[in-house]
């Protein structure tokens, strides 16, 4: 394990999980959030932001943490290993609601509500992103270690035999 990816709908859990195994691993760690998002609520362009993707992947070891469906297919073929959180719907919604307020270390800013369409695509992530990414899995896990999570209790016992 030394290219690692962490995926799946937000406020699954993805971000914890992804720090608790650069602790436990060393790796470096990457929030595609923190690279995408400005502090002023913009964002950098994409190719930008595909220039820093490139950046990461010419590295050695690297955990990358986030969805952005648009380079997920570049990430499951870049990585050696992945992690997939495929929890329900509503888990993830509350996810989102408890880190309202607080500060992240993959944003900076901090979210004092849940903005409509954030919420929207969270609800949305099962129907529409979900088969794509089984799909890609699918498609490019030959030769891969793919790990699905389909609770946090699971992704804690995993941390916690590593």
């Amino acid at each position: 394990m030394k290219k690692v990816i962490v995926i799946g709908c937000p406020g699954a859990g993805k971000t914890t999980f992804a720090e608790k195994l650069n602790k436990k691993t060393g790796l470096p760690l990457y929030h595609l959030d923190a690279i995408w998002h400005r502090p002023d609520r913009t964002h950098i362009s994409r190719d930008d932001f595909d220039d820093r993707l490139r950046e990461i992947f010419a590295e050695d070891k690297w955990i990358i943490d986030g969805n952005y469906a648009a380079t997920v297919e570049h990430r499951i073929i870049n990585c050696d290993t992945m992690f997939l959180f495929d929890l329900p719907t509503e888990v993830c919604l509350q996810g989102a609601i408890e880190r309202l307020g607080k500060v992240r270390c993959d944003m900076p800013w901090i979210d004092n509500e849940l903005d409509k369409e954030f919420k929207k695509s969270i609800e949305k992530f099962s129907e529409y992103i979900l088969p794509y990414i089984y799909e890609l899995i699918e498609k490019h896990s030959d030769g891969k270690k793919v790990i699905i999570f389909k609770s946090r209790e699971e992704a804690d016992n995993y941390l916690n035999k590593l």
